[in-house]
């Protein structure tokens, strides 16, 4: 095995791939920022080097850089988590130029998956089902007019590049074609360097669902079932929950099936995730695309199969043989994980930087918390502001849910704004209670939110409206009731005078 590895990240998921070498008794060799001198990851590896200033183009993204590190450290691997390097085709050649391990797919494997177009015509060569749309980026406006007409409105725009909701625009109607193109197309270059968009069919009320696989070196492929993903902000996942609420052993063994032909496509080796819409109203599903890395919501399915995903990660690039085969890979217990960002959910959830001046984690049975942060801790302006991953787990997905309200509850952030206020009320909606969930989830839930308040408000003055009004009669009851009395004290004292003269 690897004697000592490098892990070419920062963060909670520099930590959780520490924490897996340790469970292998494998060193660790950490990079870091001049803003990350003493972050969590630092202190927890056994060797840390720096890198560079605090922007990530002048760190984190050095590849050179963090090659130099491995050599110099003697690592024999890196490990690049997610984000940063862990896509990037030409890091893992000159890695492997150098004779270092890179614990991941082959660099062809991610060129052929990383641009969407390119990786839908994969999908449909390997007979499995995308959602209609184009091919190749398109050209002109025009093209884009013609196009959304004979596919029907509404569609999507994308960016045919990247990912994470840069470049996407949603478009109901033809007369709004021409804004969302030229967005979409100005959004996508200033992303990736690259205009190119294409168009898709937007699936009405669909699911994000996603199938983790999982394969070796000697031509064994596994799928480890499905994660939920419907709960996103700004096109980025919040909440993620194995197995799906609509989970049905049917629907995952297909989707599981078209999952390995995409990976097989490429000769795709280690662990992804391949994406898919799944129409709420059908159970139709679609490929959308396929992220050649570990994943961060990756926890729930290791609580679901028991199986650690970094340690098979790292035991596959070394060239072994996957530890389990499809036929043992069990599905048990239901497992919801929440992203707790520092950032304003009253604020469109933008980044909430800043010292945590206090932090509570919860603990317990059911519950898990990926956390690359400590108390006095600095959330940089610089980097993805996510502190922890909070995942719990129950035999049900009701107990889940139970144990994520008591999560919930324990956690304490202290010194900025983060996401947990919001988990807290999600929680407690009833349409997340019965599963009912699609990518426009935070937005129905704003509204009922919006709406509740409103109903609130409006019985609260209809309380205090009856309260006057009912005061008001008792005053006037009050009023002729003193006035009775009044009158009739008048007529005692008159009768009492009239009985005084009569005796005299």
């Amino acid at each position: 095995m690897f004697r000592k590895i490098l892990i070419a990240n920062r963060g909670e998921i520099a930590c959780r791939v520490i924490r897996a070498c340790r469970d292998m008794n494998i060193e660790t060799v950490a990079v870091y920022s001049a803003a990350d001198r003493d972050a969590l990851h630092v202190r927890m590896a056994d060797e840390a080097y720096f890198i560079g200033a605090p922007p990530s183009s002048e760190s984190y993204l050095r590849g050179e850089k963090i090659i130099e590190v491995a050599k110099t450290s003697g690592a024999e691997a890196v490990h690049p988590g997610y984000g940063f390097l862990s896509e990037n085709a030409d890091f893992v050649r000159q890695a492997a130029k150098e004779n270092i391990t890179f614990i991941g797919p082959a660099p062809e494997a991610m060129e052929a998956m990383g641009g969407k177009i390119s990786a839908r015509k994969i999908a449909i060569e390997a007979d499995v089902p995308v959602v209609p749309g184009t091919t190749e980026p398109l050209e002109t406006f025009a093209e884009a007019q013609k196009i959304g007409l004979e596919i029907g409105y509404p569609i999507m725009l994308k960016a045919s590049a990247g990912g994470g909701g840069k470049g996407m625009r949603f478009v109901e109607r033809a007369e709004d074609l021409q804004s969302a193109y030229d967005t979409s197309r100005g959004e996508a270059l200033a992303s990736f360097n690259n205009d190119e968009v294409y168009i898709e069919k937007a699936v009405v009320r669909p699911r994000h669902i996603e199938i983790q696989i999982f394969s070796d070196k000697h031509g064994n492929y596994v799928h480890l079932g499905e994660r939920e993903c419907s709960i996103q902000r700004r096109h980025q996942k919040v909440i993620e929950e194995c197995p799906s609420p609509i989970n049905s052993a049917d629907l995952r063994a297909r989707m599981g099936e078209s999952a390995i032909k995409v990976a097989r496509a490429v000769d795709y080796v280690g662990a992804g995730t391949v994406e898919f819409l799944v129409s709420d109203e059908t159970r139709e599903f679609y490929f959308l695309e396929m992220n050649t890395r570990l994943q961060v919501e990756h926890p729930v399915t290791e609580l679901v199969t028991g199986i650690d995903l970094v340690r098979e990660q790292i035991r596959v690039a070394f060239g072994e043989k996957l530890s389990f085969t499809q036929a043992e890979i069990k599905w048990e217990n239901h497992a919801i994980e929440c992203r707790v960002y520092a950032e304003d959910p009253e604020n469109n959830f933008l980044p909430s930087p800043g010292t945590i001046t206090r932090l509570r984690v919860p603990q317990g049975n059911g519950v898990r918390d990926d956390g690359g942060v400590y108390e006095g801790a600095e959330v940089s302006i610089y980097y993805d502001p996510m502190i922890s991953k909070l995942a719990v787990y129950g035999k049900t997905r009701a107990e889940a849910i139970d144990r994520l309200r008591r999560a919930l509850r324990e956690y304490e952030v202290g010194g900025i704004k983060t996401t947990l206020p919001f988990f807290r009320e999600v929680v407690e909606d009833e349409e997340f209670i019965h599963g009912n969930l699609d990518t426009g989830f935070i937005k129905g839930f704003n509204e009922r939110k919006k709406a509740k308040q409103e109903n609130d408000t409006a019985r609260d003055l209809a309380i205090v409206a009856t309260a006057l009004a009912q005061s008001g009669k008792r005053k006037a009851v009050a009023d002729e009731s003193n006035k009775a009395v009044e009158i009739a004290s008048r007529w005692a004292i008159a009768g009492r005078a009239a009985a005084h003269r009569n005796r005299m």
